[in-house]
């Protein structure tokens, strides 16, 4: 059994950083802290609004510039996956396995097949945190 198992169905909670409910990076940070012992900081900052892209997007620049992050081109499990959403790096999901990646859709965390043409025409990137073993 999958370790990602562990995490579908949870609630999409807009900025919500638990198992009561989560956002896709609240759900990142839950199976890293679950999963691999890493705590990985909350990226809530006071007046952020979940439904605005662009502040979704300035903040995924941030926290991938800042040094713990760095691009891979070759993902591996639990690396994060960033996707573009309305035009904007504004969504991310967890590499699973080749085929899948665990993401916190509006619906509810689930697996998505990212080797069809809905996830690999929004692409943007693959990027693993340095104190990953």
């Amino acid at each position: 059994m999958s370790w990602s198992n562990a995490y579908i169905g949870l609630p999409h909670v807009a900025l919500g950083r638990e198992r009561r409910g989560c956002d896709c990076w609240g759900l990142v940070r839950l199976v890293y802290r679950e999963q691999l012992g890493i705590a990985l900081p909350a990226y809530t900052p006071e007046g952020i609004c979940a439904l605005e892209e662009g502040e979704i997007e300035a903040l995924i620049g941030a926290a991938t510039s800042d040094g713990a992050w760095e691009p891979v081109a070759e993902p591996a499990p639990f690396d994060v996956l960033i996707y573009r959403r309305g035009g904007y790096r504004s969504h991310i999901g967890l590499k699973v396995d080749a085929r899948f990646m665990l993401h916190s859709p509006e619906t509810g965390s689930a697996l998505a097949d990212v080797t069809g043409p809905r996830w690999r025409s929004r692409f943007e990137g693959a990027w693993r945190y340095r104190g990953q073993a």
